[in-house]
């Protein structure tokens, strides 16, 4: 976590107290059923990862948002599209990171997990992507122990709070 802060003084959004925004189901306790996966459940598994920058989560912080989160169980494919919240982010590539982890460490191997910068939303916005989809840069960006360090500190926020 870094002291010298590109945006000192972020918008926190309120999101309640609530701890899930799902509602049960009554299909959600039969075990035989078929249980696919929606941007809901998507969006609770990432929704309280902490800000590198900021004790305040990505959702407090508007950066992920439920309605830039897409799944397609048919063709096992989820699309995170997240907001940094200035154009010139110097975490950006980092948070994706987080969420990439924080869902490769949660589906199952069957998904093909994308993660974007909204459109428009980065001046890097496409090195970023690049970097972030990118298998091999994320390999080797998580064989750096220090950054790992910061991404599990992230996550492990997400873990208390979930």
């Amino acid at each position: 976590m870094t002291t010298d802060k590109l945006n000192a003084n972020p918008v926190v959004y309120d999101v309640g107290t609530k701890s899930s925004r799902r509602e049960a189901r009554p299909e959600d306790e039969d075990e035989l059923a078929a249980d696919p996966f929606d941007s809901e459940e998507i969006f609770d598994l990432i929704r309280n990862i902490n800000d590198p920058e900021h004790p305040l989560t990505l959702e407090q912080l508007n950066v992920t948002q439920l309605n830039l989160i897409s799944v397609n169980n048919d063709r096992n494919h989820v699309l995170v599209r997240f907001t940094p919240t200035i154009p010139h982010c110097s975490m950006a590539t980092l948070i994706g990171l987080c969420i990439r982890v924080r869902l490769l460490r949660s589906l199952p191997d069957r998904f093909k997990v994308d993660i974007q910068v909204s459109e428009g939303s980065h001046q890097s916005e496409q090195a970023v992507n690049k970097q972030l989809n990118d298998k091999e840069r994320v390999a080797a960006a998580l064989e750096n122990n220090h950054l790992l360090e910061v991404v599990n500190q992230c996550l492990a926020t997400a873990v208390e709070k979930a």
